[in-house]
């Protein structure tokens, strides 16, 4: 995902999901078992990053029976998952910044993977912040436009804290401080929004565009093989897309 092309990228991800829903909820079920683990609480009540993952979760469609499973199995004195967050940093081909987030329970595994995702593409694997000053933490909250009225959407929006706001032909992207993100979301949910995504993103402050065709195959398919592999969950870039490279 980037944020340049935004609504394009985000329909495709969508679709991906769609026609790939297990490997989208694995995805999801190990983020709501890390936030129960490390919230120490099984209650979104009282589990804030509990409740962003649950929000992210109804966003992608994942039924909540789903999501109360992956819960409870996640309190259970039997659950011997063991997951670790890891980021990897580095450049695609033409110098693209790339940020991958993974959550894993081997981490020999998920740094040959990635580090074989870059190397087949003419990619390279830097070291820990070699891209990450590039990017600003953002919360993203993004509403589908249809039916709703413009100014009422942003008027909600700033009213519960938001940052900024911005409006597309299909969506609303709303933008928050990471620290605000969950207490605008659940402002918003109160007032019956429901969300395409919702999560606190990597923002680039500057994008790479790629002008030769046989690098930008290059490009998506390296974001590809990467974002299919179970142990990542993220994966943000600053490729300037073509607009109609979704298509």
């Amino acid at each position: 995902m980037s944020g340049h092309s935004k609504w394009n990228n985000i329909k495709r991800k969508k679709e991906k999901a769609d026609g790939a829903k297990a490997k989208v909820f694995t995805k999801i079920g190990r983020e709501l078992a890390v936030a129960v683990k490390e919230g120490g609480s099984g209650d979104p009540a009282a589990n804030s990053r509990l409740r962003d993952c649950i929000a992210k979760a109804k966003a992608a469609n994942v039924p909540n029976d789903n999501i109360d499973r992956i819960i409870k199995r996640a309190m259970g004195d039997g659950n011997a998952d063991n997951y670790e967050n890891i980021t990897y940093e580095g450049y695609g081909p033409s110098g693209v910044a790339v940020i991958v987030e993974t959550l894993t329970d081997n981490r020999n595994r998920t740094a040959a993977d990635v580090r074989h995702a870059f190397d087949k593409y003419g990619g390279n694997l830097g070291t820990t912040g070699c891209v990450s000053f590039m990017f600003k933490e953002k919360g993203v909250i993004v509403v589908e436009r249809e039916g709703l009225d413009e100014d009422t959407v942003m008027a909600d929006a700033l009213e519960a804290g938001a940052s900024d706001f911005a409006a597309d032909e299909d969506v609303f992207e709303i933008s928050t401080e990471p620290a605000d993100f969950s207490g605008v979301r659940e402002d918003l949910e109160k007032k019956g929004y429901e969300f395409v995504s919702a999560e606190v993103e990597m923002v680039p402050d500057t994008y790479t565009a790629i002008t030769d065709e046989e690098t930008v195959i290059k490009m998506q398919k390296m974001l590809d093989l990467l974002e299919d592999n179970d142990d990542v969950q993220n994966v943000w870039h600053n490729w300037e897309a073509p607009e109609d490279d979704e298509e």
